[in-house]
């Protein structure tokens, strides 16, 4: 798995399509990517209702600020995932915040739930931007509770093609804690 590999092209058009305000290059924005933000979006706040307007906002917030989208940093997925990540996070924060006062919990608890879903989040980001090989592999491993020999059989690999496989998609996942964000694109949104 390449690191940082250069976005499809299709991505830099889609981004001057909706700098030129062109309705339709949202439409095609929204058909593309509106799974993974309401995931991520109740990911992170744990509600539908919540995810539905978080997504929406989103959309948004994508068709006004088309410019905050840098090709050097990542394909537009990354983005996408990041400003969704950006806006539920601080969602949470706002709700859970001003829920302080009412007897809601100290702020330290409320930062303790903010990281979680936010780790969450950025996991649930990784697996589904993984190759394909590498999610097959884990969903067998952990999800149907196959050990390596019988994930390898399952996918018609040699046992070290299986080990490396698990070893990589566990080693992608681990970076679910060491930041917040989805990759790249950790700046402001």
């Amino acid at each position: 798995m390449a690191t940082k590999d250069v976005p499809p092209r299709g991505d830099r058009r889609m981004q001057q399509r909706l700098a030129r305000g062109e309705a339709a290059a949202l439409g095609e924005m929204y058909d593309r990517f509106a799974s993974l933000v309401h995931g991520l979006a109740h990911r992170v706040l744990g509600d539908e209702k919540a995810a539905d307007a978080l997504t929406r906002e989103v959309f948004a917030h994508l068709w006004e600020h088309p410019e905050t989208y840098d090709p050097r940093k990542g394909p537009l997925r990354t983005w996408v995932a990041g400003v969704t990540h950006r806006l539920a996070v601080q969602r949470l924060r706002d709700s859970e915040t001003a829920a302080l006062p009412r007897g809601g919990g100290s702020l330290a608890e409320l930062e303790r739930k903010v990281r979680r879903a936010s780790v969450a989040a950025r996991a649930d980001y990784i697996v589904h931007s993984m190759p394909a090989p590498l999610r097959r592999a884990l969903d067998l491993a952990y999800f149907q509770r196959r050990d390596y020999r019988q994930t390898a059989a399952d996918l018609g690999v040699t046992e070290d093609e299986a080990r490396r496989r698990l070893r990589l998609g566990l080693q992608l996942l681990s970076t679910a804690h060491d930041a917040g964000t989805p990759p790249g694109h950790g700046g402001a949104v």
